[in-house]
């Protein structure tokens, strides 16, 4: 929730001419919703893509603030990032101990992120789906089953032919905007594990397809460790994005593959 439409068009339009003709890395902008069409109007006629950061499951209908899969193809959306670990819930807490980091902040679940993948691949959207464990789930040491409970749930019904164009993004919640970021190898060994439960879930075909992606205080002074791991694509860059001399670093980072 940053950048009023006019910071975010002046900030895309920065990074259009410093690396918006680039064809060798896939660039992708997710503004806020209001901030899309100025970001869509700044970028066109470059290489940059646009994504949005959610999205309702329903065409249209009586749901009040939401925004539907055509409204983000009508504005010229490619992209869209679901499961964002500050959208998922926390569940299992009582009421009066819920704390803002329970709630994290919409109680977005499985099931809801799998009704929404039903929704915009229909419609050509791309999405970027997210999966992370919390601080507390990795020093139980239940990372690798959360990971998978995530895909699986979120994966429900889908074959392999319909998720060739999906892509993930491994994101440990304890690594989102705290300024800590996970171990590269472990990120890598992570993000393999991803590609290994994909195979087994669908076939080794469509896992070495996807991209995987990790996200978690991604900058440009670890995005040359963490993106020349093998098992990682590419990065999700969260507060990083909002500086274009260090989104532009990292750009240089991915593209020394």
């Amino acid at each position: 929730m940053h950048l009023t439409p006019r910071e975010a068009s002046g900030l895309a339009t920065t990074l259009r001419q410093r690396i918006g003709m680039r064809s060798d890395l896939e660039i992708v902008l997710c503004p806020n919703f209001v901030a899309l069409p100025a970001v869509a109007e700044a970028i066109r006629g470059s290489e940059m893509k646009l994504g949005a950061q959610n999205v309702f499951w329903r065409d249209l209908g009586a749901y009040t603030g939401q925004i539907s899969p055509t409204m983000l193809v009508a504005v010229g959306c490619e992209y869209v990032i679901l499961g964002h670990s500050e959208t998922r819930g926390r569940f299992g807490t009582p009421d009066s101990e819920l704390t803002e980091e329970h709630l994290r902040y919409f109680g977005e679940t499985e099931a809801t992120l799998n009704k929404k993948l039903h929704a915009v691949l229909p419609h050509g959207l791309k999405p970027i789906l997210c999966v992370g464990e919390t601080l507390e789930e990795r020093q139980r040491g239940q990372t690798d089953t959360v990971i998978q409970r995530q895909l699986e749930g979120a994966l429900k019904g889908f074959s392999a032919d319909e998720l060739y164009e999906l892509v993930i993004a491994y994101e440990p919640v304890w690594a989102i905007g705290t300024g800590q970021v996970c171990d590269a190898d472990e990120a890598n060994r992570v993000c393999g594990l991803i590609r290994q439960h994909l195979g087994t879930l669908f076939s080794n075909e469509m896992a070495e397809f996807v991209r995987i992606l990790y996200g978690g205080s991604v900058k440009a002074s670890n995005a040359h460790a963490l993106l020349h791991q093998p098992e990682i694509d590419g990065a999700l860059v969260g507060g990083a994005s909002l500086d274009a001399d260090e989104f532009q670093q990292i750009t240089y980072c991915a593209s020394a593959r």
